[in-house]
């Protein structure tokens, strides 16, 4: 009886399914949807194509499934011998690997194709063997996200602040729109003058000249994209996170559904705005299931971009990052054309720029020698391309502020407000330093912070206000809410223990 043929196809799947599986927290189920897709569509078009030309299923589907375990463990390989050497010889390069791999691929479809021998109890064995992978994969995604859940639940009190004014709706013809665009690690004035040798003082001056107070000395809350959201966008800081998530923890399940399902779209919602959402290419702000309208605009978000880090598509990065680069154009070109949405809205845009890659040089050209996959403190250590790309994006948020200022009918509140500042100064390594300088603290500390709040907000903004106080003074002076203001600190952790938290304002503070 003829065995049916079906390894080929889990195998492709598999690899999906275990990067999903180590990514969880940040993926969604539809975010698979098309890469399975696309690559069991492949699979089944090689087997039909080696069918034909070897006449013996078995050895076509054998071969093909090799192809596709080289293909996926490319990237993987890539990374463990990247930078290794043997004596005074690289091995880290992808032409020894190329190389390596089409001799390994050529060897084991030769003895495939020559063997004589019965090769459906082998067949079998890798329908198992495949079949395995996919439960074992599976299984660690149920139990991942049911551990999820069961934390979310713990914490869903903790996230709810019972001193805040819910009775007080406001009448919908007063309601501001309100923009909250992150510039993904944009450097402070002083930072770009002291580490990056440059002024941006123009900059500063064309904000204010249009009713922009610029917060000169503001600080970030937290040194992470993850931390720093979580905590702006929920009004509070989030330290209490170390006792419920744990200091050892490197799990960041709880903030990335905190910036999800966050207070201020909540609060936003109850009022009457409608949550527009930019989507960017990083996971928890990729896409929101609660927005009323998703604008995404690239075909590549973080998952497909991690699952072409491992492939042999790594060697292909050109069309990926002008796609990247097309997503990062519309993003601004549709901000701009918002305001025509009828009604309140409370519109967010996380654009990850100036942060690498490095898409754009001053007058936006492309980067002859951009890395979509250098580790990202190691990219920061190109100063001229994050110099130059900060500069172009400063002429985008020229452009789009000028357009929403001239085309809103009522004044909108605008925020434009960098996460956490860059990182040249920190070592060569893929992780924060337990012990930072006071000049990498600095740097990282920063932030570029700048608010249009019309009627009279901007009479009680004040230069060191941070992240964790925007929506707090916003609310309370707009809806009449009575949150106050927390007093501001900064707080160091690593990507190693995100949730050991240390106090560094009197580090980086201005006297």
């Amino acid at each position: 009886m003829k065995k049916i043929i079906i390894h080929p196809f889990l195998f492709a799947l598999f690899h999906i399914l275990f990067l999903f599986s180590h990514n969880v927290e940040q993926v969604f189920y539809s975010e698979i949807l098309f890469p399975s897709a696309l690559v069991l569509g492949i699979t089944l078009l090689l087997i039909l194509l080696s069918r034909l030309v070897l006449k013996d299923s078995d050895k076509a589907a054998i071969i093909i499934s090799i192809s596709i375990v080289l293909f996926f463990s490319y990237g993987h390989i890539y990374e463990l011998i990247l930078d290794q050497h043997i004596g005074n010889f690289e091995i880290g390069r992808h032409r020894f690997l190329l190389f390596a791999w089409g001799l390994l691929f050529t060897c084991i479809a030769y003895l495939t194709i020559r063997t004589r021998r019965d090769l459906q109890n082998f067949t079998s064995t890798l329908n198992v063997v495949a079949l395995s992978l996919i439960l074992i994969s599976f299984v660690n995604i149920e139990v991942n996200k049911l551990k999820m859940s069961y934390i979310l639940q713990d914490i869903s009190k903790s996230m709810q602040d019972p001193g805040l004014n819910t009775t007080d709706l406001g009448n919908a013809y007063e309601l501001r729109d309100i923009y909250y665009i992150i510039l993904d690690a944009y450097a402070s004035t002083n930072t770009l003058k002291e580490v990056y040798n440059y002024d941006n003082q123009n900059y500063n001056d064309y904000l204010s000249e249009k009713g922009f107070y610029v917060a000169t000395k503001s600080q970030t809350n937290y040194p992470m994209s993850f931390l720093s959201l979580a905590s702006s966008l929920n009004l509070k800081y989030v330290n209490y996170l170390t006792d419920v998530a744990g200091v050892e923890s490197t799990d960041p399940t709880i903030p990335y559904h905190m910036i999800t399902d966050n207070e201020v779209m909540n609060f936003l919602k109850l009022r009457g705005y409608k949550y527009i959402h930019f989507s960017s290419d990083w996971g928890p702000t990729q896409n929101n299931k609660h927005a009323d309208l998703n604008f995404r605009f690239g075909k590549l978000d973080e998952f497909v971009i991690l699952l072409i880090q491992t492939t042999i598509l790594r060697l292909l990065e050109k069309p990926f990052i002008k796609d990247l680069a097309k997503s990062r154009l519309h993003t601004f070109s549709r901000l701009a054309k918002v305001h025509k949405i009828k009604g309140p809205k409370f519109i967010f845009a996380h654009i990850v720029s100036p942060h690498p890659p490095f898409l754009f040089g001053a007058n936006g050209e492309p980067v002859p020698d951009s890395d979509l996959y250098d580790p990202v403190l190691n990219a920061f250590k190109h100063k001229e391309k994050y110099l130059n790309q900060l500069i172009f994006i400063t002429k985008k948020i020229e452009g789009l502020v000028d357009e929403i200022l001239e085309k809103s009918k009522i004044p909108p509140i605008i925020i434009l407000q960098a996460d956490h500042g860059p990182a040249s100064t920190f070592p060569d390594d893929i992780s924060f330093p337990r012990k930072p300088t006071e000049k990498m603290l600095k740097e990282r500390m920063e932030i570029f912070n700048a608010y249009y709040l019309p009627a009279g907000g901007s009479d009680l903004l004040y230069d060191s206000i941070t992240p964790v106080n925007t929506f707090r003074l916003v609310f309370d002076f707009y809806f009449k809410t009575n949150y106050g203001l927390l007093i501001d600190q900064s707080y160091y952790s690593t990507y190693d223990n995100p949730y050991e938290f240390i106090n560094v304002n009197d580090k980086v503070k201005h006297h």
